[in-house]
C-alpha cells in the first residue's frame, strides 16, 4: 500500500498535534486525551492525528490503554480532551459516528444458533451502509457457506465472517482491536490479506491492536505506540527509517556500542546490535553496520512490560 506523510509524535523531540491545522484528509483527530478509572489514568493526555489512506498499528503491552483508546473513538468510554472521529464527538454523537465507522473489539462474539446468510439478512436490516452484495463477494473467497451455522465454524472462520461483514459496510474508519487473538497463522494471513484486498483503497483508514507485530508491519503505514498509557512513539514507517539507526556490528566493538549509550542493545545473527534514536556520530557509525530496525525492536526499546516495573519498583 502506498505510503503518504507521517503522523505527529508524541515522543520527545517530535512534533505534536498542538496548534497544527487539521485538513479535510483528517478522519481521527486526538488533542490531550485522557480517560480514568477512578484514580487510575488508563490513557495520559496523549494527542495524534490518523489521515485518510493509512493502516496504523497501535502497539503496546497488556494494560498499556489500547482497548480503552479504542473504546473512546467509538463512543463507549468518556474521555477528556478534544476527540474528533470523522469530524463528530464520539461521545455525543455515536449513532452518527458507527453509520461510517466500523469496530471489532476483541471479545467480538457471533450468535452461535444463526446461520451466515441470516447474519446478512440481520445486518442488512440494522445498517443503512451495509451491502448484503459485497458480503457474499467477500465470502466467497472463504470456505464459509451461507447456510453455515456459526457453531460449526472453525474460529479462524466465524473471525474471517465478522471481517466481511464488517468490510461490506460503506464506512470510512475501520478499528480493529486483537482481530486474529487465538487463530493460527495461515487464519491470520487470509484475515490480513481480505482486509488489505477488499477494504484498504487509499481513501479509507484502518486503526488495528495486535501482539503479532512482525506479521502486520509489512502492511502497516504508521505506528501509535502506547506505554503505561503514554504515547511514545507517532510516527510513519518511512520516518522511522528515517529517524531510528540501528549497527549490526562483532564483540569488540561492545563496549564502544554501549558507551555512545543507545536505546537497545540487541543479538542478531552472526552478532550484535545497537539501536539508536537520531544518526550517532561519525566514529560510532564507522563501528558497524547499519540495517533496519524492525518494529519490535522499537517496541522493546521504547516501552516495558508492566511486570517489570513492577519488580524494579519492589
Amino acid at each position: 500500500m502506498r505510503r503518504a506523510g507521517p503522523l505527529p509524535s508524541a515522543h520527545p523531540g517530535v512534533r505534536s498535534t498542538e496548534g497544527s491545522p487539521v485538513s479535510g484528509n483528517t478522519l481521527v483527530e486526538a488533542r490531550g486525551v485522557s480517560i480514568a478509572y477512578g484514580s487510575k489514568r488508563a490513557v495520559d493526555d496523549v494527542s495524534f492525528i490518523i489521515p485518510k489512506g493509512r493502516v496504523v498499528g497501535l502497539l503496546g503491552h497488556n494494560g498499556a490503554g489500547k482497548t480503552t483508546l479504542m473504546k473512546a473513538l467509538v463512543g463507549l468510554a468518556p474521555a477528556l480532551g478534544d476527540l474528533s472521529v470523522l469530524g463528530l464527538d464520539p461521545g455525543r454523537q455515536r449513532v452518527e459516528l458507527l453509520e461510517s465507522a466500523c469496530y471489532i473489539p476483541d471479545v467480538a462474539i457471533l450468535p452461535r444458533w444463526a446461520r451466515v446468510d441470516e447474519l446478512i439478512s440481520l445486518m442488512s436490516g440494522l445498517h443503512p451502509r451495509f451491502s448484503a452484495e459485497r458480503a457474499r463477494q467477500l465470502l466467497q473467497r472463504t470456505s464459509v457457506g451461507l447456510k453455515d451455522k456459526v457453531r460449526t465454524l472453525s474460529k479462524g472462520m466465524v473471525v474471517q465472517v465478522h471481517l466481511a461483514l464488517i468490510a461490506s459496510i460503506d464506512a470510512r474508519l475501520m478499528i480493529l482491536d486483537e482481530p486474529t487473538l487465538g487463530l493460527d497463522v495461515l487464519s491470520r494471513k487470509a484475515f490480513y490479506e481480505m482486509l488489505v484486498d477488499e477494504w484498504c483503497d487509499g481513501e479509507r483508514s484502518v486503526l488495528i491492536s495486535t501482539h503479532q507485530v512482525e506479521e502486520i508491519e509489512a502492511l502497516l503505514s504508521d505506528v501509535l505506540m502506547l506505554n503505561e498509557g503514554k504515547l511514545v512513539l507517532s510516527l510513519s514507517l518511512e520516518d522511522i527509517d528515517r529517524r531510528f539507526v540501528a549497527l549490526s556490528h562483532d564483540g569488540a566493538a561492545a563496549d564502544r556500542m554501549a558507551a555512545a549509550h543507545p536505546l537497545l542493545r540487541y543479538r542478531v545473527q552472526g552478532g550484535s546490535a545497537a539501536l539508536f534514536d537520531g544518526m550517532p556520530p561519525d566514529e560510532v557509525m564507522a563501528l558497524g553496520q547499519r540495517v533496519r530496525p524492525s518494529l519490535v525492536d522499537l517496541f522493546v526499546a521504547l516501552t516495558r512490560a508492566p511486570e517489570m516495573h513492577r519488580k524494579q519498583e519492589a
